[in-house]
């Protein structure tokens, strides 16, 4: 089952959040806007995100490290790099094959 690790921005809270997923990107980032997942959940906080960048899996184990290596990296420039060279995005499917 494919899976896929997205990264949306809000621009009312100049912040990133990344994620993962199994279904299509779209309904999850229209699940995260619609407020589906909960009154606690970060993303309630804004209703402007948007789809910064997606990375395609093959399941959840491999999106899921991925996610955590993105988390721990702290850093909103290595997300904009991410999004502006395909080749990080590339090497980290490679790294984290499952």
């Amino acid at each position: 089952m494919k899976a896929f690790v997205y990264i949306l921005f809000s621009e009312k809270l100049n912040r990133f959040y990344s994620g993962i997923t199994t279904l299509e990107v779209d309904q999850r980032i229209q699940n995260h806007i619609n407020k589906v997942y909960g009154k606690f959940n970060f993303t309630q906080k804004a209703d402007d995100w948007i789809l910064f960048h997606f990375i395609e899996c093959q399941d959840l184990p491999q999106a899921r490290k991925i996610e955590i290596h993105i988390k721990k990296m702290k850093s909103s420039t290595y997300l904009r790099n991410l999004a502006k060279y395909p080749e990080m995005s590339d090497k980290l499917l490679i790294k984290f094959k499952s």
